[in-house]
């Protein structure tokens, strides 16, 4: 039993909705006071924080949906919690587990970051719509330090500030940055610049109809998405 803290957009199919039946399954245990596995660690550290977990749902369904997969199983309807405070692995220590899952496997979306700067441009996007004075700072810094150390920490830092929620201006903002990437793309009617859900779609469409792998390769496709559709 797993559920991941790193984004869904490194999980490959298998993974991807192998955790999306886990968080079920969790969901199922502590709600219904189920016996199997309510010892397990996984099971415990989401005891108190079941709206943190539903929010995992549903950005596992945003990335499901992304790439094309059905699903049919909502998650219950609980008010939002503070996430939990452990992990089983730490989030560098998850990526190294899929490095070693993956190694005659296909990938994520997203491919796995062999160093900090990698890591960084994967998230770069997602940390805007949140926290500008922290994406100023990690892009100088991640160009820079190169030891497995700076990759662990700079891992954890980019989980927990994605678990900040996004204020509709900052996620508006970068939206329009990603917009940037594709806003020269094709003759199609543009959005317009203050409807996020409609951006968020549109740059989505965009980045697969003409492979732009900067964007394909971003937790943001995925994870703005999310909050657009929540605030929306």
């Amino acid at each position: 039993m797993r559920v991941w803290d790193i984004h869904p957009g490194y999980l490959n199919r298998e993974s991807l909705l192998g955790e999306h039946r886990e968080v079920h399954a969790v969901f199922s245990i502590i709600i219904n006071h189920k016996s199997g596995y309510a010892r397990h660690p996984e099971t415990m550290r989401w005891r108190d924080s079941l709206g943190a977990l539903v929010s995992r749902h549903d950005c596992l369904l945003e990335e499901m949906d992304f790439r094309g997969y059905r699903h049919l199983s909502p998650a219950p309807d609980i008010p939002g919690s503070p996430w939990p405070q452990v992990f089983i692995d730490p989030p560098a220590g998850q990526l190294s587990i899929l490095e070693q899952k993956y190694r005659m496997k296909n990938p994520g979306r997203i491919p796995l970051p062999q160093n900090s700067q990698q890591l960084w441009a994967h998230h770069k996007y997602s940390v805007m719509a949140r926290d500008p004075e922290l994406y100023k700072s990690i892009g100088p810094e991640a160009s820079r330090r190169k030891g497995r150390g700076y990759f662990e920490g700079l891992a954890r830092t980019l989980v927990e500030t994605m678990r900040v929620n996004p204020s509709q201006g900052m996620l508006l903002n970068a939206l329009q940055h990603m917009w940037g990437y594709v806003s020269s793309l094709g003759s199609e009617t543009n959005p317009g610049p203050g409807d996020s859900v409609e951006l968020i779609k549109e740059i989505q469409r965009r980045s697969l109809l003409y492979n732009v792998h900067y964007l394909l390769e971003s937790t943001a496709l995925t994870d703005l998405a999310y909050w657009a559709h929540k605030q929306g």
